[in-house]
């Protein structure tokens, strides 16, 4: 016969499991209120200056997944004339706002159709999705569109711009000076990160987005985008489809990034490299929102559903561990531990912070980037956050899973994540 302390301790841990159960079950439940998501889509990623994107302009690659072959007007079969609003997530094209709503009517939606412009750095795809979802909340609009885009091969990232001496001499503020590849190099440093640790995580990486592609995986996410391609030795225009990721080296090794060279040997302990570090690409993805009961009335397949998002800050220096902060955030709103999600999309800017957040957080490395990430396939800094939340509920089907947390750490020391659950 067991003593009243056992007795107490056994009612406790039940608890503390029935608890941990209601909130997972709370996350699933199906209510009228809910922010779903009816479409989730994107386009292929492609090698900034050297892919078939490369002479795609933001205005362009815009309208072309706004409303051409397949994309988000003729997949989601929804009347343009429902869409109330469209949030662009884009960080490096000039006059962003006009490009954002003359694209948004460009692409056949009313003039009633408003739209604007979300920029948190790398974040700003996840940024879209929940300005979008916190209007349908407040009851500003019904439906919604998100989208991450960015197209770098004909915008370049300066860096950061001349600021005052409160700025430029602040502690911590100054610290925004230092470009993204030293805070790579800080991670590594200060947290012990070895070159080794980095050039295996980048290479299964590879490994993991060659096998989804060969295994087809990424077709339910990918719509292709009609374009036009410039020869750079002839200057000749041809009309070409994109339809797959071009980042992707098949039968990379750890063993062969270790013969990389370090991308930055000013900064110690110089581990970076071109091939453990996110590529430079362009590319753009959309996911269509509105309230479940809006959904059901007009008929829409509900796919997945947003839950809620937040953000963090830390030292710029060190920007890049934003998810072990961000992720913890999270999941402690919801009253979830990570052993209740099933998939984690951590964006990959650097195998340095992507290895140190996985260890930092003691995340099961199978649930970690099911179909690699940034470093494989590519990073369009204001599309990852609308792409991850793609891949992520691809993958969720894929898995017959449900729950997927998307984080990213954002330049000038920030991290973001978002919480969402399939329902296909």
């Amino acid at each position: 016969m067991s003593s009243p302390q056992q007795r107490l301790s056994s009612i406790a841990g039940q608890l503390a499991g029935s608890s941990a159960t209601t909130n997972r079950q709370k996350l699933l439940a199906k209510n009228a209120d809910d922010v779903v998501i009816t479409l989730a889509v994107r386009t292929p990623l492609t090698k900034a200056k050297k892919g078939g994107l490369k002479d795609t302009n933001l205005d362009s690659l815009l309208v072309s997944l706004l409303t051409h072959y397949q994309t988000v007007r003729e997949k989601s079969k929804l009347d343009p004339n429902l869409v109330e609003d469209v949030c662009v997530g884009n960080c490096l094209c000039p006059g962003q706002a006009y490009v954002a709503r003359s694209a948004v009517l460009a692409a056949g939606y009313p003039v009633t159709a408003a739209a604007s412009v979300a920029n948190r750095f790398c974040s700003s795809g996840l940024l879209a999705i929940q300005n979008i979802a916190n209007q349908i909340i407040a009851g500003s609009i019904d439906v919604g569109i998100a989208v991450g885009a960015e197209s770098m091969s004909t915008n370049a990232d300066g860096g950061a711009p001349e600021m005052s001496p409160e700025v430029s001499e602040h502690p911590i503020a100054s610290q925004n000076k230092q470009p993204m590849g030293q805070t790579s190099e800080n991670v590594a440093g200060q947290f012990s990160i070895t070159r080794q640790m980095m050039d295996e995580f980048a290479a299964r990486s590879y490994q993991k987005a060659e096998h989804a592609q060969k295994s087809g995986w990424f077709n339910d996410e990918i719509v292709p985008v009609k374009t036009q391609i410039k020869d750079p030795k002839t200057g000749e225009v041809k009309n070409i489809i994109v339809d797959r990721d071009d980042g992707i080296r098949y039968g990379t090794t750890a063993e062969s990034l270790g013969k990389i060279r370090a991308a930055f040997p000013q900064w110690k302990p110089s581990q970076t490299t071109g091939g453990n570090a996110s590529q430079i690409t362009d590319g753009a993805a959309a996911v269509l929102l509105m309230k479940r009961s809006r959904a059901q009335e007009l008929g829409q397949p509900i796919v997945g559903k947003f839950c809620g998002a937040t953000v963090t800050g830390l030292e710029p220096r060190i920007m890049g561990i934003g998810p072990s902060y961000a992720i913890p955030k999270i999941l402690s709103k919801f009253g979830l531990t990570t052993n209740e999600i099933d998939i984690f999309e951590i964006n990959e800017a650097f195998a340095s912070m992507g290895a140190y957040c996985v260890q930092k957080l003691e995340l099961d490395e199978a649930k970690v980037n099911p179909r690699g990430g940034a470093i494989a396939f590519g990073h369009p800094l204001g599309a990852t956050g609308a792409r991850q939340v793609v891949t992520a509920l691809s993958e969720l089907r894929r898995q017959n899973k449900r729950v997927a947390v998307t984080s990213m750490c954002v330049g000038t020391g920030m991290g973001m994540a978002g919480i969402f659950v399939s329902e296909h």
